[in-house]
């Protein structure tokens, strides 16, 4: 799952934000530099890429994206993903996204200090942007691709992923619908776990 899923999965939780933003920037056993909730955080963003990896709906869903993207296509379809949270009826009410991605962004900041150096000039880019609210638009999801592109070897061109979104998103939103249904309840139990 991409930023928008990560955050949303932290359950309201500060700290568990703050690590579930964070956890890709923090290598091995660098997580015990954190008090416990970040590392929970940390833990559970850890738990929920496995349980998306592993899952039959996004196996499925990366086939889309596989000939022109191969070990990249988990990639885009963690940006999808995030598409399909955006714009979730059951998840996010008129309103609430924009308010969501405030509050996300204002909870980190009161963290900075504790952000990894290589998070903190993402951040500032998804703060002055608004990344979290932009995912919630084909546009939105358009930049991710090229940013993807432009950090990962071997690729050039982020066209092609966004005319298979295009030409497949009934099916995509499809995969999206199966693989949520068992995300959500997979990810409030870590949560309950690694908070008890």
């Amino acid at each position: 799952m991409n930023f928008l899923a990560h955050a949303y999965l932290s359950f309201g939780h500060e700290g568990v934000l703050v690590g579930n933003m964070i956890s890709d920037f923090v290598k091995g056993n660098r997580q015990l530099d954190y008090p416990p909730a970040i590392r929970a955080g940390i833990r559970l963003h850890r738990e929920i890429d496995s349980f998306t990896d592993a899952h039959p709906a996004t196996l499925a869903a990366k086939q889309v994206f596989r000939t022109p993207y191969r070990l990249y296509s988990g990639a885009f379809m963690d940006i999808v993903y995030d598409y399909f949270l955006a714009n979730d009826a059951q998840e996010f009410s008129p309103g609430s996204l924009a308010e969501f991605a405030q509050h996300t962004y204002k909870t980190l900041d009161r963290y900075f200090e504790q952000l990894p150096e290589h998070f903190r000039p993402l951040f500032h880019y998804m703060k002055q942007q608004n990344w979290l609210y932009h995912y919630s638009e084909p546009s939105g999801i358009y930049k991710s691709f090229a940013g993807l592109v432009r950090r990962a070897r071997y690729l050039d061109d982020s066209r092609p992923a966004e005319k298979l979104f295009e030409d497949n998103i009934k099916r995509l939103e499809e995969h999206y619908r199966l693989f949520w249904a068992d995300l959500k309840p997979f990810a409030a139990e870590q949560f309950k776990k690694l908070t008890n």
